[in-house]
């Protein structure tokens, strides 16, 4: 199977490019940032998804099955810039898949989507709505790009596409939200709140990609590894330090005092769990993580 995934020189694409081609796929990566050191037969072509150069890659190469990951964060770009990047760039990648003959496609978002209310279910499925670009105002371009990669299903039919909303990843690259926020020696809690949080194993959630390559998954799928655990475990187990505050003093520390750098929003994300149901994703493709919470927890700790 040829594969062509966006966003190939993060570290989660890196991985998943990685396994996909030692089992012998044929991999084709697209992304603005470099990968000099991309083993042989990945090739690389070092261009915008929005662009034109982008769609002929598309054109020349036909892939079977597209991973769209080239989303962004608001660790590493201003809304405007995310809005261009996630909502453009996924609306000119399925643009792509239909014309060129793509047979599957992925979008890879993310559970927080779901956004975090108090008066949210505890286990949120498939059917849920979307509250993350009210609660979570940063989020919102990312909730705007899972919306239209959904559209894709009844828009493109002849695509078979799967919207996959993976919990944060955690591992030894230190990289991705969770491990941002867990960065320091000190992580910041509300006072009189320690919610659950939700995580999988780098290795799993590559895993978890593959097993929907595979098996042809269609449809909005939530991903998850093991069971969660509240946030002051998930501190004392990664070798941290929680560190409560009052609810109006949290906002005024961050990217402060050795404290991650957050929106003053994500204040709710660590108030109130987000804690989705993947039954449905278990079921499609028979996943299952290899590595319990403990493991995770570990591999980031001694990474």
């Amino acid at each position: 199977m040829k594969v062509l995934i966006t966003g190939i020189s993060g570290s989660l694409a890196r991985g998943l490019a990685t396994r996909l081609a030692s089992a012998g796929h044929t991999v084709i990566g697209i992304d603005r940032r470099p990968w000099p050191d991309a083993p042989r037969g990945i090739d690389v072509f070092r261009v915008d998804v929005r662009k034109r150069p982008a769609e002929d890659v598309f054109r020349t190469h036909r892939p079977d099955a597209v991973v769209h990951m080239a989303t962004v964060t608001y660790f590493t770009a201003r809304r405007d810039e995310r809005t261009r990047i996630n909502l453009g760039g996924t609306q000119a990648v399925w643009h792509h898949c239909a014309r060129y003959g793509v047979k599957q496609a992925l979008f890879i978002g993310r559970h927080t989507v779901y956004g975090a209310a108090p008066d949210a279910p505890l286990y949120r499925t498939e059917d849920e709505p979307l509250l993350a670009g009210t609660t979570f105002p940063d989020l919102a371009d990312l909730v705007a790009a899972d919306l239209w990669a959904g559209n894709a299903l009844w828009r493109s039919p002849d695509v078979r596409t799967a919207v996959l909303r993976m919990v944060y990843t955690l591992g030894p690259s230190r990289r991705g939200t969770l491990a941002s926020y867990l960065g320091g020696a000190r992580v910041p809690m509300v006072l009189g709140y320690d919610p659950l949080f939700q995580f999988m194993h780098e290795h799993d959630a590559i895993s978890a990609i593959v097993a929907a390559l595979e098996h042809q998954a269609h449809g909005m799928f939530n991903v998850a590894g093991p069971q969660p655990v509240p946030l002051s475990f998930l501190c004392r187990a990664t070798g941290r330090t929680a560190v409560p505050l009052p609810g109006p003093v949290f906002p005024r520390v961050l990217g402060r005092l050795g404290f991650p750098r957050m929106p003053s929003a994500s204040i709710n994300h660590v108030k109130y769990p987000i804690v989705v149901d993947d039954a449905a994703f278990r079921a499609a493709t028979g996943f299952a993580p290899e590595y319990d919470e403990s493991k995770t927890m570990d591999a980031f700790r001694w990474a």
